[in-house]
């Protein structure tokens, strides 16, 4: 068969999982796509390699890193996607699913795998779906719109129109039940902290500190260090202990508890929300961010409902409290899970990747409650993204550099 690829740019209520299994698994392929029927195909996702993630740790079944001393949690997501990209090519597959292959990447990664993906369109047809425009194939292809279960062939890719009026929030965000206290103006300060595993060097002279209303953005290449920076401020990570390293006015390992952390920091990634499968209303989802709880088990008052109403009323979501969690857009469940990590006013907020996998549109109304967050609140933002999202505005950028030794940090102050 001709090598003829697909664009799909598919919304956030698009039924992404089901579309792949049509695809690869059914014989009732949508009509835009009855030229892959009978070839046998793989799937290049990130739902694919939290799978073998979890094959590598709960069965110690290595796939992807057969052969290889490292696991595959420990690679960066570049090398993640490479090594399952080199697993699918070697199992013979006749056309190849891209399920938003350049999200999670740096700018480097990112050109090095739309290169590879180039000369990979010589030998094998592709699909790829994503959901940000700038992140389309650099190749000629076909072209599509995913929209629920419905998929649209069109032939001006200039139309590729799923956005929906981006309604801007405005004001200042609803403020804290009840403001807590610090003992310090510093946050958390770093002195010349050093990281590494074994004889691999991963952070090298690190020295950061924040302040309370500060808003940041932290970036670096893939396997620079950030998840493990991360880690080390939210008290999940040992290796902080015989560092420099101070946390709310109090030196690590002075006997502060991990819960003493936690209750001055809001975070929020989006795999945090595989753990809310339940049936959790959008009052409960907020109101469980003032007990740093998963789903609400204890019966809220009057305040705290209040203040979950003027969060969603701020959101537009105001009469959709009773509804479940589960049953909003990908893009109304982020600004949720960000107003849930926020909804406490922590002196520290750390958002990291919020807009990983979302629209354009949804992208937008994350970055525009971030901005407004940090414009109306003492909270100290941490905004962590390999993205450079148009219409952010931080004060700093802490940027991570690989070397030798570790990366090493900078900061660039944004309003230079």
């Amino acid at each position: 068969m001709a090598n003829t690829h697909w664009t799909i740019l598919a919304d956030n209520e698009s039924d992404r999982e089901q579309l792949f299994e049509k695809i690869l698994y059914s014989h009732e392929l949508p009509k835009a796509l009855e030229g892959f029927k009978g070839l046998k195909g793989g799937l290049l996702s990130q739902s694919e390699i939290d799978r073998y993630i979890e094959e590598e740790e709960r069965h110690d079944l290595k796939v992807l890193t057969k052969g290889r001393k490292q696991r595959l949690k420990t690679l960066s997501s570049g090398e993640r996607k490479k090594a399952l990209l080199e697993y699918l090519l070697s199992q013979d597959n006749e056309f190849l699913i891209l399920d938003n292959p350049l999200d999670n990447l740096d700018g480097t990664s990112r050109e090095a795998l739309q290169r590879l993906l180039k000369k990979l369109a010589h030998q094998i047809p592709l699909i790829q779906l994503i959901t940000r425009k700038a992140d389309k194939l650099s190749f000629p292809c076909k072209w599509a719109l995913l929209h629920q279960n419905e998929l649209r062939i069109i032939n001006d890719p200039t139309d590729m129109e799923l956005e929906t009026r981006i309604v801007h929030h405005k004001g200042a965000v609803p403020g804290p039940l009840n403001p807590i206290l610090l003992a310090s103006d510093s946050l958390v300060l770093f002195n010349k902290v050093n990281v590494d595993y074994g004889n691999k060097p991963v952070l090298h002279q690190i020295t950061w500190e924040l302040k309370p209303g500060e808003f940041w953005q932290l970036t670096g290449s893939n396997g620079s260090g950030k998840t493990t920076l991360l880690s080390l401020i939210t008290g999940e990570n040992p290796k902080a202990y015989g560092q420099d390293i101070t946390l709310f006015g109090k030196r690590k390992g002075s006997g502060e508890s991990v819960w003493e952390i936690k209750e001055k920091l809001g975070y929020f990634t989006p795999a945090m929300i595989d753990r809310f499968r339940g049936y959790h209303s959008l009052e409960n989802m907020l109101i469980s961010g003032l007990h740093d709880s998963i789903g609400l088990y204890v019966q809220p008052t009057k305040v705290e409902q209040d203040l979950a109403l003027n969060w969603l009323k701020y959101l537009g979501l105001k009469d959709r409290s009773k509804r479940y969690f589960h049953e909003l857009s990908l893009g109304q469940q982020r600004l949720i899970m960000c107003v849930r990590a926020m909804i406490k006013h922590p002196p520290l907020l750390i958002l990291d990747e919020p807009t990983a996998g979302l629209v354009d549109s949804s992208a937008a109304l994350v970055v525009d409650l971030v901005n407004q967050m940090a414009l109306t609140s003492q909270s100290c933002i941490v905004f962590v993204s390999h993205r450079q999202e148009p219409g952010l505005n931080p004060q700093f950028t802490y940027s991570l550099r690989p070397g030798t030794h570790g990366s090493t940090g900078g900061v660039i102050d944004e309003s230079l």
